[in-house]
């Protein structure tokens, strides 16, 4: 049913097409505003958030140009140091030492030292920290819960650590409602931002740092270069001046559930895990990266919603034209490259230019319409095609309607020239049989003389124009076309005047008085489609060829036929429909007669009734009579031949020049 919208649009008028595309924009924007509600949903920003997920882990470069090194207090720095957590702070100040002695450009603590020691470590730290240059240490906040609310406190390190020139900074992170860390901090005196401040212009730089919203990850855990802890500490094992100008990061590290709780370890969740990578990355490397993404602008902005609004705007009206213009199969595509398209942008904007796009709203967006716009053409040609149903149900078989719906271009609605052939009916007697019966007698003898035309004519695919009181007006040739509707229609005259027998002998069963049919047929070109006013139409026949086929079914009084014929139908008919042709008639206004026949299976009867007409013609009188001899002999009291026996003699008593012809006026008959 599908195929039937972009077909249906085209042989629709503009009012329906109109009204097509009002359904279709109301839908749309409907199911633009349940998308615009979905947006506010826990739901859409996990989506958007398993979307911003699966393209870091797509882009991700899998290396830093920042020449960055990671401490890690790992399980293999607790064997070889053989300290439990917390470590004594004399062994942080033999690391600064050694950092500051390589060369290292800034070291940052990922340790919060919050809480005094002995005075013996807490002073040999803070001797490190005024002789190694530039340090910074983590703070972070504690949420503390009392009976009337939550409080935040902050942890600062201790005063005689900044003091001797420590920087702090907090290392706390805010991750999403599915504990995934991907929003830049919002803290001002971030960490990994005073890290980054304190690197830049330990390495001569102005720290001109790059301000962003989401934290650009450079690649799984493992990304940055990271040793162990303890191999800072003895000589040999990293090699001379490995520190040298580097921005160093300590930080607690662990890969096992065996070397220390997740607590311990500082670990959170990452995007990675989304796409099937590691789900958990240590807090010091998430420091690493910030520090990073503010030193390179490998950090993540937000693109402004007013690209997305502007792009669902133009996203509207061509959807809506696909859907009007395309085959749906083509619509579908076209929503289907859209959204691909914004994906790709999407994809292409994060890892080109490092600016977070969410496709979700406009990829959404675009499906909803396409699909809004799609259920809208689909109801409003279902409407149209029960509509179609019950205006020709009444008309053309149930096959034709099904077709006509189903390829509704076959129709084309409001009026086409057609060469049809046309019937016409009519019940003789039946004036003088309604006197005889109550009103609804008639109308019960009229309904059974309906429903045995009705079916003969859908039968052989005509199509019924209307009831006329006793009268039937039907055509063949439309609304589908018929290259065959002339003997389609002789056919189905023949049968009815079979079927019209049965109701002639229910009648004389009850005792009242015969009914004979009389049928017309013409062959021509007529305009057909509907006919009327908006509130009321039919689907009809107009042109002359109608009224010469009324002519016709009229004519049969005179020629005593229950069928007649014209020219323009038998000339249509294959050999095997047997025809005698009776005279030659002149339509009123028209100065061409029209030859007229009547079905006939007397061979004798045909060739005779024609050598008689065809000597009429010639003005051979003796031997017209002696042809219509022939006739009358094989059928006594013939009409059609009597009737042309006293038309030979007419003209055989007219003075000799006088004007003569052939063809008789039909309005004579």
């Amino acid at each position: 049913m599908f195929w039937t919208r972009a077909t249906a649009s085209d042989s629709a008028s503009p009012a329906v097409r109109r009204q097509q595309q009002v359904y279709a924009l109301a839908a749309c924007a409907l199911a633009l505003l349940l998308v615009g509600a979905a947006t506010f949903s826990r739901t859409w920003h996990a989506l958007e958030f398993k979307t911003f997920d699966v393209l870091t882990a797509w882009t991700a470069p899998q290396r830093t140009a920042l020449p960055v090194v990671i401490l890690a207090i790992d399980e293999p720095t607790f064997q070889e140091l053989q300290h439990t957590w917390p470590f004594p702070r004399s062994v942080h100040a033999a690391l600064l030492q050694r950092l500051h002695d390589e060369g290292a450009a800034a070291v940052g603590l990922d340790i919060v030292f919050a809480d005094p020691s002995t005075e013996a470590e807490d002073a040999a730290l803070a001797q490190a920290i005024a002789e190694t240059g530039p340090v910074v240490l983590a703070a972070t906040r504690e949420k503390i819960d009392s009976s009337n609310a939550a409080l935040w406190l902050d942890v600062m390190p201790l005063q005689r650590f900044l003091d001797a020139g420590a920087d702090a900074g907090d290392a706390g992170v805010e991750p999403d409602d599915d504990f995934v860390v991907r929003r830049v901090p919002v803290a001002r005196e971030g960490f990994a931002l005073r890290l980054a401040q304190r690197a830049a212009e330990a390495r001569g730089k102005l720290p001109v740092l790059r301000h962003f919203d989401w934290i650009g990850y450079r690649g799984p855990r493992g990304t940055f270069d990271t040793r162990s802890y303890y191999q800072a500490l003895e000589p040999g094992l990293l090699p001379a001046g490995f520190f040298k100008n580097k921005i160093v990061l300590v930080g607690r590290s662990a890969r096992t559930a065996t070397e220390l709780s997740r607590s311990q370890a500082d670990l959170f969740n990452s995007p990675f895990g989304t796409a099937g990578g590691e789900r958990l990355f240590p807090g010091v490397e998430l420091q690493a990266t910030l520090v990073d993404n503010y030193l390179t602008g490998g950090g993540l902005r937000t693109v402004p919603e007013g690209w997305t609004l502007a792009l669902v705007a133009l996203l509207v009206p061509l959807l809506l034209w696909g859907n009007r213009r395309l085959h749906p199969a083509g619509a579908a595509a076209l929503a289907a490259a859209l959204v691909a398209a914004i994906a790709g942008a999407s994809w292409w904007l994060f890892g080109r230019f490092q600016l977070w796009w969410p496709p979700l709203l406009p990829a959404a967006a675009a499906l909803a319409v396409y699909g809004a716009a799609a259920l809208a053409g689909y109801a409003f040609v279902r409407r149209r095609a029960r509509q179609t149903r019950a205006m020709f149900a009444q008309y053309v078989p149930p096959a034709v309607v099904s077709r006509l719906i189903a390829q509704p271009e076959l129709m084309r609605l409001g009026g086409e020239a057609r060469e049809v052939t046309l019937m016409f009916t009519d019940l003789a007697n039946f004036t003088t049989l309604s006197e005889q019966l109550s009103a609804e007698q008639t109308v019960e003898v009229l309904t059974a003389y309906f429903n045995a035309m009705t079916p003969i004519v859908h039968a052989t695919g005509g199509t019924v124009d209307k009831f006329i009181g006793d009268a039937v007006m039907a055509f063949w040739g439309a609304p589908l076309d018929d290259p065959q509707h002339a003997e389609h229609a002789v056919t189905a005259a023949i049968l009815m005047q079979q079927a019209m027998q049965v109701l002639v002998a229910d009648l004389r069963a009850r005792g009242l008085p015969p009914i004979h049919m009389r049928i017309g047929l013409h062959t021509g070109r007529v305009v057909v489609g509907n006919v009327g006013s908006e509130q009321r139409f039919s689907y009809t026949a107009i042109g002359d060829a109608v009224n010469l086929a009324a002519r016709l079914e009229g004519a049969n009084k005179a020629f005593g036929t229950g069928i007649l014929l014209s020219a323009a139908t038998a000339a249509q008919l294959p050999s095997s429909v047997a025809l005698r042709a009776l005279d030659d008639v002149v339509v009123k206004g028209k100065t061409e007669p029209v030859r007229v026949f009547t079905p006939c299976g007397d061979a004798a009867v045909r060739d005779a009734s024609l050598a008689a007409l065809n000597a009429f013609h010639a003005r051979d009188w003796d031997g017209a009579s002696g042809y219509l001899a022939q006739v009358l002999a094989r059928v006594p009291g013939d009409a059609a031949a009597l009737r042309l026996q006293q038309r030979v003699a007419e003209a055989r008593a007219l003075p000799v020049g006088s004007d003569w012809s052939p063809a008789v006026a039909l309005d004579k008959l």
